[in-house]
């Protein structure tokens, strides 16, 4: 049985692949957190988190260079840490990738709510889900190339968006209330700083997934690099004039609490029945879409890697004639195709499902980006002479504010989530009571000198 992947993607795939993962957090999501630290309140965060971001990939990019695996942070947790280094990030990663997509999936539905109101939003994402499998199913060359596309027509599609809306744009609409309570800058409003950021790490949410194609990327060592960075510069930009953009609309409170902020925004600058709007909610799918099936990528892969490596049932780590994870892509599918049609049965804090689908998300990956960040620090020193073709520049000053940022971001979200807090614990638990069960199944596993440094 093959468990070996193809080396076929070069720097504009992974380019395509690294800001396609995140770039549906421009279009949705995000607008949560105005309704709980207000315009205002919630640009603090997102500053706060860009920064975290931006200080976390240029230290990430010298794990993936350097343990080009597709475990991505489960291969760097485990090479510096041992089996249960490993454990932990592979399941806080696998939790991440296989919560986030049902949030998007929801979200692709409310984009098609709009121009088809008898439209179910659930059979829409159900849809979403057997489309994008399929096509991942097919092959990573040609999944790759997609993703490619439509994040392209993505970025060009929130360029045209802020083109549109800014003949509209006010300041005054931004600030106007724009901390959370009613007092201006306030205790309230420091709380609702803290309580917006699984919002605005939504933002930036699995940028780090282009790890997980680092197998299929030819020469990673060099194309990797100038994936994450350009991407990241790239998704801070959209970030920051979406956002802005958006507020300053007209009255924002209108848009911090749905699954579509932009058309909606757009609507308060160039009326309901405006083309352009038609055209935002089109080609606005891109976004989703861009993320959603680069997503399933990411989660698949994991599932493979965790399954190969003997964590999880070694059939996960089986490939099709078309050299892809076909049963890691299917089981994250049941997963987020079960979470999709449980929204009448969960009602989480008060959180819409997609709410909530968003933070378990997050909480999977602040615990990933934490043990990422103690891995380079551990590998550092245990492996000094590993090669390292990209290393963290101002080591080990930008790591060490990319995890005080994390464990702060980790902090607060407990904080403030503390039911889903609790439900995440549990499926780690979960995860380490099968994990103390299956140790003649590790040991059965292929040697993987990457997850050793044997």
């Amino acid at each position: 049985m093959s468990t070996q992947l193809k080396p076929t993607l070069g720097t504009l795939h992974l380019w395509g692949i690294a800001v396609g993962l995140v770039i549906s957090g421009e279009y949705f999501g995000w607008s949560y957190g105005w309704g709980v630290a207000g315009t205002l309140g919630f640009l603090v965060t997102t500053l706060l988190v860009a920064t975290m971001y931006t200080c976390f990939i240029f230290s990430f990019t010298e794990l993936t260079t350097a343990i080009p695996h597709a475990g991505g942070p489960f291969a760097y947790s485990r090479r510096a840490f041992g089996e249960r280094g490993g454990l932990v990030a592979g399941l806080a990663t696998l939790i991440e990738f296989v919560f986030a997509p049902p949030a998007i999936a929801m979200a692709i539905g409310a984009y098609l709510n709009v121009q088809f109101p008898a439209l179910d939003p659930r059979h829409a994402a159900l849809g979403a889900y057997v489309v994008f499998m399929t096509l991942n199913i097919l092959g990573v060359s040609i999944a790759a190339t997609f993703e490619l596309v439509v994040t392209v027509l993505a970025v060009i599609e929130l360029l045209v968006f802020m083109g549109v809306v800014a003949p509209g744009f006010s300041f005054s609409n931004f600030v106007l209330n724009g901390w959370a309570g009613s007092q201006g800058f306030s205790g309230e409003a420091v709380g609702g700083i803290f309580a917006a950021i699984p919002f605005a790490i939504w933002f930036f949410l699995a940028i780090e997934g282009a790890a997980m194609a680092a197998e299929e990327a030819k020469d990673p060592k060099k194309t990797i690099p100038k994936a994450y960075v350009s991407g990241i510069l790239t998704l801070v930009v959209l970030a920051i004039g979406v956002m802005l953009f958006a507020g300053g609309a007209g009255d924002w409170k209108a848009l911090s609490g749905i699954n579509d902020p932009l058309p909606q925004a757009m609507k308060m600058v160039v009326g309901e029945n405006s083309g352009w709007l038609h055209m935002l909610v089109w080609i606005g799918l891109f976004g989703l879409v861009a993320s959603f099936h680069g997503i399933i990528l990411g989660y698949s892969r994991q599932f493979f890697a965790l399954a190969r490596a003997g964590y999880l049932p070694r059939g996960l780590a089986k490939l099709s004639r078309f050299q892809t994870p076909h049963r890691a892509i299917i089981a994250g599918g049941v997963i987020g195709i079960a979470a999709i049609y449980s929204d009448s049965l969960i009602n989480l804090q008060g959180m819409s499902l997609t709410a909530a689908m968003i933070t378990m998300s997050v909480f999977g990956a602040i615990v990933m980006y934490i043990m990422s960040m103690l891995s380079l620090f551990k590998l550092r020193r245990s492996e000094p002479e590993l090669e390292r073709s990209f290393r963290a520049p101002g080591f080990p000053l930008v790591p060490g504010i990319a995890l005080v940022l994390a464990t702060l971001c980790l902090v607060a979200m407990v904080w403030n989530n503390l039911t889903i807090a609790a439900i995440f614990a549990a499926f780690m638990a979960v995860g380490f009571i099968y994990f103390q069960l299956t140790a003649a199944h590790r040991a059965s596993a292929p040697a993987d000198a990457m997850l050793t440094g044997a």
